[in-house]
């Protein structure tokens, strides 16, 4: 495999197979780096009873895992759907450098898994959300930053190439 439409091809068939498999929805993922794939993973959601079993996210820890590193600079992300909320986000956290993807979101909803909930709920001060959220003891709770800041074995993820 050589281009962009053979990796996203690649992406598209893992989620169909992943869907004749019964091994969950139709949801896939490779990431490449330098022309080689270093990371596959279809959604698990259903067979591994994990909500963040998603394609995209299988798909890099797989290539952390092959690449020893979870930092996935140089890479490209080729995923059968444009990744969810969580999935982009977790793009962004492992400092992809790129993604590709085949359905929309809105080719997604229309069979059942729309997103744009989440993209309402995100934009809404916190207070506003549907999903109750509240802070608390947040004195106590900077002691593990301070361990962190602190500590010898502390390895530094550095901020997010984003503004």
């Amino acid at each position: 495999m050589t281009t962009d439409a053979e990796y996203l091809r690649r992406a598209i068939l893992l989620a169909v197979d992943n869907v004749l498999a019964g091994a969950g929805g139709p949801f896939a993922a490779v990431v490449v780096r330098d022309g080689v794939i270093v990371g596959e993973g279809a959604n698990s959601v259903t067979r591994t009873l994990d909500a963040t079993a998603h394609g995209e996210v299988n798909a890099i820890r797989d290539a952390c895992r092959r690449l020893g590193d979870f930092l996935l600079r140089g890479c490209t992300l080729y995923s059968s759907c444009e990744p969810c909320p969580m999935c982009l986000s977790a793009c962004y956290w492992a400092q992809i450098d790129r993604v590709f993807f085949g359905a929309t979101q809105e080719d997604a909803a229309a069979v059942g898994f729309g997103d744009e909930a989440l993209y309402r709920q995100f934009s809404l001060p916190t207070d506003e959300r549907s999903l109750p959220a509240s802070g608390l003891l947040r004195v106590e709770a900077q002691v593990p930053f301070q361990t962190w800041l602190n500590s010898k074995l502390r390895v530094e993820y550095g901020a997010l190439p984003i503004s």
